[in-house]
């Protein structure tokens, strides 16, 4: 499982309220996670940073599976997926090991829907297998080297002797109040639907292994998008982007602003107000620019 190793309760805890939504497909000879739904058009949806499949499922799945068959992923060592230490840095390779595991569901010329960080995974998707590619979707999407950096957290994690001293203590003895705080400021200036803290895991979040594999991921994710940028121009499928102007996790100018006017078939909608987490946030616009995408992409 994806957290054998934690040994600690909460961990324990977290698995056993927590438990797999959907099936398992083995990569690499590890498991990787699929929530597989609905009927129609293939729809694959990549989380973010810290998250997992249930933030999907939460809400928008329900929302799409009479029109779509919906994929939803745990990305390489988060949620229930297995951990595959030698790619987990690169958002290209996760993209790998996700369209492998869609291949053996029969996925086919999928629309690739990604949020926050699996917006740079989908672009990774794409940029690796464009001819099967149908449209990208992209929700406040991390696709651009930024300047600065990312703050006190990821300074101490980005270390394997930060990581190893602080993240047990973090997992095992962080407040849940605290974890619910930080839900909060992702979410801000949008209030966080009621029940989403209970239904995305909170505990499954902080378990000590996805917290470390959380860091390695955004740690080493602007040397990644810095080598993926060059590509977007040769993006040739439709591309619809969604971003907040009050969002303050992935800054609008630097990414999809900037992502817009480099990539031919892109259309970028702002969403005046909103924050970090447009697909509860704006959930209509989201799925209007799900089926827009369908559209352009000739599967309507």
């Amino acid at each position: 499982m994806a957290d054998g190793t934690d040994g600690n309760s909460r961990a324990a805890r977290a698995m056993e309220a927590t438990p797999p939504e959907g099936a398992f497909v083995e990569v690499n000879g590890r498991r990787v996670h699929a929530v597989v739904r609905g009927q129609g058009p293939d729809l694959v949806l990549i989380h973010g940073a810290s998250g997992n499949a249930r933030d999907f499922t939460f809400d928008l799945v329900a929302r799409l599976e009479s029109d779509f068959r919906i994929i939803a992923f745990d990305r390489p060592g988060m949620g229930w997926s297995d951990r595959q230490e030698e790619i987990e840095k690169s958002p290209q390779a996760q993209a790998d090991v996700l369209r492998s595991a869609a291949a053996m569901l029969d996925v086919e010329n999928p629309i690739v829907l990604g949020h926050s960080y699996g917006g740079a995974v989908a672009l990774g998707w794409a940029l690796r297998d464009p001819d099967n590619t149908a449209a990208l979707v992209l929700l406040a999407p991390a696709s651009h080297p930024w300047p600065g950096d990312l703050g006190v957290w990821y300074r101490l994690t980005a270390s394997a002797p930060g990581r190893w001293l602080l993240l047990p203590l973090v997992s095992a003895l962080a407040p849940t109040g605290r974890a619910e705080r930080v839900i909060e400021n992702i979410f801000d200036p949008d209030p966080v639907p009621e029940g989403y803290a209970e239904h995305i895991g909170l505990n499954l979040t902080l378990r000590r292994s996805q917290l470390a594999v959380n860091a390695i991921q955004v740690n080493s994710l602007r040397e990644h998008v810095e080598v993926m940028q060059p590509g977007y121009a040769d993006l040739s499928m439709p591309v619809e982007i969604l971003h907040g102007t009050a969002d303050e996790v992935v800054g609008l100018s630097i990414h999809s602003e900037r992502l817009a006017t480099e990539v031919p078939g892109a259309n970028l909608v702002r969403l005046n107000g909103v924050g970090h987490m447009p697909h509860h946030a704006a959930t209509d616009e989201t799925l209007a620019a799900i089926h827009r995408a369908a559209k352009r992409a000739g599967l309507r």
